[in-house]
């Protein structure tokens, strides 16, 4: 785990100042996968890896960023704004700033030290921790501690679009910015208000694995999933007007007019109405401490992704498939934008040791590698270490 006292001294050595540092968490995202950018429902948590950034003031409008696990620094101008879509780690940073700018934050130039233990291309969202820390610090140097956090978020995923090449939804950036410790949010992503769910666990936990099969949101898959979204809502408009998103199809509004729909297109909005469904039940399913409804419901959306949505691997097919047949094992299903990543498993807590062993063991059979499985709680959103 990165120590923000030990990286505030590292600054101090390169640069001869002090610095303020900021963190915010990946997470991982318990259901509703792939229901954001259609104005629907997730209920992400905020998990214990973070990123880290020590932060000061310069006299000029320049951002200079320097990361413990990259090579180079990058630079840039905040009154002359630099190419996007470049495909280097630093389109992150300068897209937050930019959007950051584009809501009426009046910035300054500002000296980065970033380190991270959130996993990279995993699944659990390291680009978000690393816009919602960025975004943070920047704030903060300008004396805008207050400014709301739905727009911080925002920020963040405006980068996405505008520097980084991603149509992704709100989700990601939304509970880096305002997770809550010991909660899930279901996030509304049309009005983007919250509801916080308790995380009734009793003597369960939440294991995250790692596949360690990177991937890259930017990829045209993920984008073609959200037109392929776009075309089911233009045809299903012209039996259910007024709908501006899947979120507003109903599961019998769609059963009653799927055979209009290519199968491809079919599929995929199938994937997403049921999937809101899903997730709403889940909700309850946690309110009432029904575990059993919880992990039946993961199954049922791993499915849907692995089938309908087609965002799957086989490491992460492999991963569920092995974690179902372990006792004391809930539910399991893949996690974040897919084509790689992680998967997450909702297991008795005793059941931990034995199922990463199984897990461990079919991953050397099936793959000759080793995936990463570790537990966590839900934890707080960005916030400043003092």
């Amino acid at each position: 785990m990165v120590d923000p006292a030990a990286l505030k001294a590292e600054f101090a050595r390169r640069h001869g100042t002090a610095a303020r540092v900021f963190s915010a968490p990946g997470r991982v995202n318990l259901i509703g996968e792939h229901t954001d950018y259609n104005d629907g429902f997730v209920l992400p948590m905020a998990i214990e890896q973070r990123t880290y950034v020590a932060a000061s003031a310069r006299s000029d409008r320049r951002i200079v960023a320097q990361s413990l696990s990259q090579p180079t620094t990058f630079e840039a101008d905040l009154a002359k704004p630099g190419p996007k879509r470049r495909g280097i780690w630093g389109d992150f940073v300068e897209g937050t700033a930019q959007g950051l700018i584009a809501r009426g934050v009046e910035l300054q130039g500002a000296t980065l030290l970033i380190d991270s233990d959130v996993p990279a291309g995993a699944g659990v969202s390291a680009s978000a921790a690393l816009e919602m820390a960025v975004a943070l610090s920047l704030v903060s140097l300008a004396g805008r501690e207050d400014f709301d956090r739905v727009q911080l978020a925002l920020a963040g995923q405006s980068a996405e679009h505008q520097y980084v090449g991603t149509l992704s939804g709100i989700m990601d950036q939304y509970i880096s910015a305002l997770g809550r410790e010991g909660e899930a949010l279901l996030i509304d992503c049309r009005s983007l208000e919250p509801t916080g769910v308790p995380m009734k666990l009793g003597t369960a936990s939440l294991v995250v694995c790692d596949t360690r099969v990177k991937h890259d949101l930017a990829s045209s898959e993920y984008n073609k999933r959200r037109e392929e979204c776009q075309q089911a809502v233009a045809i299903l408009a012209g039996k259910l007007p007024g709908i501006r998103a899947l979120r507003d199809v109903s599961v019998e509004e769609f059963e009653r007019h799927a055979e209009l729909l290519p199968d491809v297109i079919r599929r995929r909005a199938r994937h997403v109405v049921t999937e809101n469904a899903r997730t709403l039940a889940a909700v309850a399913a946690f309110t009432a401490g029904d575990l059993a409804m919880f992990g039946r419901l993961m199954v049922e959306s791993h499915r849907s992704l692995q089938h309908d949505y087609e965002v799957s691997a086989p490491e992460l097919d492999v991963a569920v498939d092995t974690a179902l047949g372990v006792d004391g094992v809930y539910g399991a299903r893949m996690t974040g934008g897919g084509f790689g990543g992680c998967a997450i498993m909702l297991v008795e807590s005793a059941q931990i040791e034995a199922l990463t062993a199984a897990v461990e063991a079919a991953f050397q059979r099936s793959f000759g590698t080793r995936p990463d499985l570790f537990a966590s709680k839900a934890c707080g959103g960005a916030r400043e270490h003092v």
